[in-house]
């Protein structure tokens, strides 16, 4: 028996913070322009907001203004609590986007080289990289058991302060879920659940563990189809969590990359995603390949699988693309493979186009993973019929 852990944070917490001004930045942009780019980076601490980065863009959005709600949103409305929407400094550093990467991406490689065989040839990539998708067959959104627990645990402790049920939380919070395996994919057993929610002054510690299980990990784990009888739950093991956000700790974009991806089931190529449009293979392409390995487990063709594909700079068709079904394949890895360069295009184009990215999504993204929820193109099963037909 073996056990794996994942961790996810509430909208509270510093980091998601930033993710969210960064996403919210983002989405204004492409709403006036969809082809807008950007790279969108923030940092929020002792009060102070700072949003830099690099944006071209035929929009014009109020960046301070939409700081100031987006904090708000959140629940950081008083200056007590480390941030508050209505008096936080905002400094604002964004520039155009460098014009070296911007002519990779405008005229691709193929195109320079004349080797551009469509309209999907002549956007290059906006920067090298190596990005990784994954699915398995542990959770009906076919993400793993341990950070999908986590996520909606950690999407319930908002819920709970957001709706007045516990009016006594903040908006800072953690969840961490250990899971218990007989064989790798196969869990048996939640054993252990750490949860650390920030909460007013007078609340007490037995008070809280007591409102916690009942509101938060009751409502979560009686649909979890593994044993969840005997865990152990540690709530705030510190014993106080009055002090969080930005009051706390610094904050800053990009952070949390294994709470928005798979939890570290899988591996992760290093790149964040948000305050990035999809032109930055960075987002789009961690998108793309969780999309097709998403398809390829909806599809019966394996039980886990995970893919990754390499770009360079100003490229459009990816240097690279691996696959791994970690054995449990339905054929082998390998055509699996050439089933998925017949129906997925994963050059940039092809991939924006096919999962609709310029369109004002990101920021509904940001909290509780990436991957694994719905309404979102790249959550889809619609290749499964193709990926079964370039099989057989």
């Amino acid at each position: 028996m073996t056990r794996f852990t994942s961790e996810s944070v509430t909208e509270g917490h510093p980091d998601k913070v930033a993710d969210a001004i960064s996403d919210t930045v983002l989405d204004a942009m492409l709403a006036q322009d969809p082809q807008s780019r950007c790279a969108i980076e923030t940092i929020v601490a002792n009060g102070v907001v700072l949003v830099a980065g690099e944006a071209t863009t035929n929009s014009y959005v109020d960046v301070a203004t939409l700081v100031r709600e987006a904090v708000a949103s959140i629940g950081y409305n008083d200056p007590s609590r480390g941030l508050d929407g209505g008096s936080c400094g905002v400094l604002v550093a964004v520039n155009n986007q460098s014009p070296d990467i911007a002519q990779g991406v405008s005229s691709s490689w193929e195109l320079r080289h004349g080797l551009a065989a469509d309209d999907y040839d002549r956007q290059g990539a906006g920067d090298q990289g190596i990005m990784f998708g994954y699915a398995c067959d542990e959770t009906p959104n076919l993400m793993p058991l341990p950070i999908h627990l986590a996520h909606r645990l950690a999407e319930r402790l908002a819920a709970v302060r957001r709706d007045g049920t516990l009016k006594y939380l903040r908006p800072d919070g953690k969840t961490q879920v250990s899971v218990e395996y007989s064989a790798p994919g196969r869990p048996v057993a939640v054993s252990t659940v750490v949860v650390s929610a920030q909460h007013d002054p007078e609340a007490s510690i037995e008070h809280l563990e007591a409102d916690l299980t009942r509101h938060v990990l009751q409502p979560v784990l009686d649909a979890c189809a593994v044993d969840t009888q005997h865990l152990e739950l540690l709530v705030n093991p510190t014993g106080r969590f009055v002090l969080g956000g930005p009051l706390a700790d610094s904050g800053l974009t990009g952070r949390k990359i294994i709470a928005d991806t798979y939890g570290g089931m899988a591996r992760h190529g290093g790149g964040a995603f948000s305050g990035k449009d999809a032109s930055k293979v960075d987002r789009s392409a961690s998108y793309a390949l969780r999309w097709v390995a998403k398809n390829i487990v909806a599809a019966g063709l394996a039980t886990r699988c995970e893919l990754q594909a390499s770009y360079a700079i100003g490229r459009a068709r990816p240097v690279s693309v691996f696959v791994d079904t970690f054995g449990t394949g339905r054929v082998p890895d390998d055509r699996i493979g050439q089933a998925i360069a017949k129906v997925a295009d994963l050059r940039p184009a092809a991939i924006i186009e096919r999962l609709e990215l310029t369109n004002p999504v990101f920021s509904r993204a940001t909290n509780y993973g990436h991957f694994g929820r719905d309404g979102f193109t790249w959550e889809r099963t619609d290749l499964t019929d193709e990926l079964a037909a370039a099989i057989n």
